[in-house]
């Protein structure tokens, strides 16, 4: 069956730096787009330009070092911005400004502090100054979750008009539910004049732990391209996370989907982004996690033994983890018992594998894993065991 391609956009090196205490230098910067780029994503947003001559510099590096991705530099809607950014993606093969401007009532009022119409004339000038630039210019409609839909589908309208080739449509605080966020994109594919000719793209925040739900339900209702950074890093309590909504789109083909990433290289891209960035990835983050693909629950543990599928939807080498693990604790079982002494060489008959596995209930009560020290001292008790019973 033909599948529809999802454009990759990361946003790393730009959303995903605001983490308090992650900032990278160039260097560092440059060695996390070289891995994006090896990891296929389509869009690299390097950085926001006009924040910082460091920031600045390090975007017109990436810029000349990236061969196939976009090189994307965020602006707000004002000229500096977007002649700035312009000026550091000049050796770009691929640039795209991404400019834009709140669009949703508390912004217009609260921060702003202007009107619809002052809005829309601002969006359109900043999408032709970009346009006067590069072919490429995607527009964000800020706070698009809380904006109305019949006015935010007039600014994509003029947008379009003005030029420009993505519509980024983001839920900035993370509040739609996903039915709602999956709606808005639906509404503005089958209500803007001239969506044909740009692309929608879904902007997710994780507020409340629904940014990749809501990317799917935007892909699912029309958007093409998703905004995600690796391990889900962002702004407050992070964004859409790569690693998730890449491995749902390739489990689920009944979406009709597909990316260009290659997702073996999803772990060592996770840790690179950690290591880089110092910020520690959770033990159950899904697909990266150090817990990802673990089983200590002796059911569970009895059932991937026999059978992997039973308990993982993943096979841990399509993201390039090493292997399942069985993690010994005294909720394991013989049958993961056994699995693991086999791994270590020592294949125990019945009666020995039921003595060990005693002593093993006894050590696991004491401490939270049972290692392969362990497992080498507990098989070593075992052997001499039976050789004085036998002696």
């Amino acid at each position: 069956m033909a599948t529809q391609k999802i454009q990759i956009f990361d946003t790393t090196l730009r959303d995903g730096e605001q983490v308090p205490g992650c900032k990278l230098n160039q260097q560092e910067k440059l060695v996390i787009a070289r891995q994006l780029e090896a990891l296929g994503v389509d869009v690299i947003e390097a950085g926001f330009p006009v924040s910082s001559p460091g920031d600045f510099a390090a975007v017109a590096a990436i810029a000349a070092q990236t061969k196939d991705a976009t090189v994307c530099g965020l602006t707000r809607a004002v000229e500096n911005d977007i002649r700035v950014a312009a000026d550091a993606l000049r050796q770009a093969r691929r640039p795209r400004i991404h400019t834009g401007i709140g669009t949703s009532d508390l912004h217009v009022q609260q921060k702003l502090r202007t009107t619809r119409e002052d809005v829309l004339a601002r969006a359109v000038a900043a999408v032709k100054l970009a346009k006067s630039f590069v072919e490429d210019v995607e527009f964000y409609a800020e706070d698009a979750g809380r904006t109305d839909n019949e006015f935010l589908a007039r600014v994509c309208e003029a947008a379009i008009a003005a030029g420009a080739t993505v519509l980024n449509i983001p839920d900035t605080t993370g509040y739609c539910l996903p039915h709602e966020y999956g709606a808005k994109i639906k509404y503005l594919a089958d209500n803007v004049r001239g969506i044909e000719r740009a692309t929608l793209s879904t902007h997710c925040h994780n507020d409340l732990g629904l940014a990749t739900a809501n990317s799917i339900a935007g892909v699912s209702n029309g958007a093409r391209q998703i905004e995600c950074t690796i391990n889900g890093v962002g702004e407050r309590a992070g964004n859409t996370a790569l690693e998730e909504v890449v491995m749902i789109v390739r489990q689920h083909p009944g979406l009709g989907l597909h990316t260009n990433v290659r997702t073996q290289l999803l772990t060592e891209t996770s840790a690179l982004v950690s290591h880089l960035m110092s910020m520690t990835v959770q033990a159950n983050k899904a697909i990266v996690g150090a817990n990802a693909f673990a089983h200590s629950s002796g059911i569970h543990q009895d059932g991937v033994i026999k059978c992997r599928e039973t308990y993982e939807i993943i096979d841990p080498k399509e993201v390039g983890a090493v292997d399942s693990s069985i993690v010994l604790t005294a909720r394991s079982g013989r049958a993961a018992l056994a699995y693991r002494l086999q791994k270590l060489g020592y294949h125990l008959e019945r009666p020995a594998l039921n003595a060990a596995y005693a002593s093993f209930l006894q050590l696991a009560d004491r401490q939270r894993e049972v290692i392969d020290d362990d497992l080498h001292l507990l098989a070593i008790e075992v052997r001499n065991v039976a050789e004085a019973v036998n002696a």
